[in-house]
């Protein structure tokens, strides 16, 4: 679900003050986005959106959601006028984003 070592790689490469502001910045886009997916957009809107997705995703290692969001992404480019079942990206987005914070928390406690 997440991959750590890209956790990891980005937290020695930019210290831990600035990963803190990307990991802020990364939940504040992702939502932003994720809420433009639940309104009516074409599927050029869709395949950006999860291009955006996608993208930031692996750079903060949520691997799984950014799997998905790949194959929405190739969907939407082909043309799918739905994609993807929308709900699941949702969910592998949360239960990601609990791993996640669950898993800098420990970090932070050890």
């Amino acid at each position: 679900m997440i991959d750590w070592a890209v956790v990891g790689i980005l937290q020695d490469e930019i210290g831990q003050d600035a990963f803190e502001e990307v990991v802020q910045l990364f939940l504040e886009e992702i939502s932003a986005e994720i809420e433009a997916l639940t309104t009516d957009a074409t599927t050029k809107e869709l395949e950006a959106r999860f291009h955006v997705l996608k993208g930031s995703a692996v750079n903060l290692g949520f691997a799984e959601f950014a799997n998905l969001c790949g194959a929405a992404e190739t969907a939407a480019a082909a043309g799918t006028p739905t994609p993807c079942d929308i709900s699941i990206i949702l969910h592998s987005y949360e239960t990601s984003k609990e791993a996640f914070l669950s898993g800098l928390n420990l970090q932070k406690a050890g």
